[in-house]
């Protein structure tokens, strides 16, 4: 099943509760989904429970067991779910996330690979790459100083032997 809700700005509904629906497109003033998914949540404040949405603009998104693709808002709460990349001011997040940027992170419980902000804080942080100028809290990142130098070295190694190789047998004889 799939629905369309899509409104002009000055028309937009001030609240939409989805329960069990799939659609493509949401805006409204305040979103509201339970158990459903959408392609697009155009809104000023977004609520999720066990939902999926591929990309959710917003000023504010809570979200609980649920998954988002792409997010851009002022304020991110994530509890028990998953973000594919998320922008925005503030982010709070138990659970897992591909990449975030945002001006201040906070983890509960998560593991993440990419993350850059201002400040981080958190009670276990686990990222594969962690960009911040203030740090609070337990971190284990995948990679530190030393094996990001040697797997430099490494893969640099690995690809001039490449090259040399391919010259070798697939050189021009002149």
């Amino acid at each position: 099943m799939s629905n369309e809700i899509i409104s002009p700005e000055s028309e937009r509904p001030q609240v939409t509760n989805l329960s069990q629906v799939d659609v493509e497109t949401v805006n409204a003033e305040l979103v509201r989904m339970h158990q459903s998914s959408s392609m697009t949540v155009n809104s000023e404040d977004v609520e999720l429970n066990m939902s999926a949405a591929a990309g959710v603009t917003a000023k504010n998104v809570r979200a609980h067991q649920s998954a988002l693709a792409a997010v851009e808002a002022g304020t991110v709460t994530v509890q028990n779910g998953a973000v594919g990349l998320a922008q925005a001011g503030t982010l709070s997040l138990n659970g897992g996330a591909g990449a975030v940027v945002a001006g201040s992170v906070e983890f509960g419980n998560a593991y993440a690979g990419l993350v850059a902000g201002r400040e981080v804080r958190g009670e276990r942080i686990e990222a594969v790459i962690l960009l911040s100028r203030s740090v609070q809290g337990n971190v284990t990142t995948v990679m530190d100083t030393r094996m990001a130098i040697i797997a430099g070295l490494l893969g640099g190694l690995f690809a001039g032997i490449m090259l040399l190789l391919g010259r070798m047998l697939f050189g021009r004889n002149k």
